[in-house]
């Protein structure tokens, strides 16, 4: 495996990933942050050029100086053929499995390699499942009269009655919201996690709903591979198409800026998969996958 980083072969990489979107979204989202300004420090590393089988991008070396912080310390992957994968997640000139890390994906299969490597250098796994999800605006302005995408949003959104909520206000988050998203994320609620959320919010998009107590009740924020995450409603204002606000407020914020986005949502939580169908968004039967890699020492 060796780095790329020549803007030209860079954009033609993140040409050739967007074929096999959804099971590359995780590395296509992440060189799409890398061309531009690249805020986390990423690399992008294939097995061979132009011919490439496997990609995967990581912080730089540099980023990587706390052993126990998962959250910067991720790898996010991409193969068109699992043959050599094993060989080369157990390289050390690829992953660092001397401190704990994270790998995340959308093709089910990487887990045959990572467990077999984590294995044979003691380290712990701890494997999680969610349902993924995208919206392709492109499909909704193929049966739109005008192809107007702010009309077919409003639609879908049903806006018209929403955003009569005189009371809410769609905001941008910052920095200063790291607390809030933090304390109510499922992954974090940790000194490590608040730092990445801070990060996050310093250089990517996070969209909020502002409640009558001026302070945010309903919020989504963007990460290092162009996921949507860390959504949460405060229990009070649940179930009150508050989400559907926020929806609104991105999309319309995304497509204009051409940004890539997906987002996930865990296989028990029915009830917001059932909404985000009824909303149009689109399956993808990939899904969403995550290894939380531990040596044992750190046990």
């Amino acid at each position: 495996m060796f780095v790329i980083n020549e803007p030209q072969n860079l954009q033609i990489l993140y040409e050739s990933l967007e074929k096999s979107i959804p099971e590359s979204y995780k590395v296509y989202g992440a060189i799409f942050h890398i061309k531009n300004k690249n805020p986390f420090n990423l690399e992008v590393l294939v097995d061979a050029w132009p011919d490439y089988q496997i990609v995967i991008t990581r912080p730089k070396k540099e980023e990587m100086k706390d052993d126990l912080d998962h959250y910067t310390n991720t790898y996010h992957i991409f193969t068109k053929a699992f043959d050599n994968l094993e060989e080369v997640l157990a390289s050390p000139q690829v992953i660092n499995w001397e401190q704990a890390f994270q790998i995340q994906g959308c093709q089910e299969n990487l887990g045959e390699a990572i467990k077999r490597v984590s294995a044979s250098k003691s380290v712990q796994v701890d494997y999680t499942k969610t349902t993924l999800f995208t919206f392709d605006i492109s499909e909704k302005l193929k049966t739109s009269s005008d192809g107007n995408v702010n009309l077919e949003l409003t639609k879908m959104f049903n806006m018209d009655e929403a955003s009569k909520k005189g009371d809410f206000s769609s905001i941008f988050l910052d920095a200063s919201h790291a607390g809030l998203v933090n304390e109510n994320w499922d992954f974090g609620k940790n000194e490590r996690s608040l730092k990445y959320v801070e990060h996050c919010l310093q250089h990517f998009p996070g969209f909020g709903l502002q409640g009558p107590e001026g302070v945010p009740i309903s919020w989504v924020v963007m990460e290092q591979s162009c996921e949507i995450r860390m959504g949460n409603t405060v229990p009070k204002y649940r179930r009150q198409r508050n989400m559907a606000q926020i929806g609104y407020h991105g999309l319309e914020y995304l497509i204009q800026k051409k940004m890539p986005f997906y987002f996930h949502v865990a296989d028990s939580r029915e009830d917001y998969i059932q909404a985000l169908r009824s909303f149009g968004f689109k399956f993808l039967p990939c899904g969403w996958h995550q290894w939380n890699c531990t040596p044992k020492k750190y046990c």
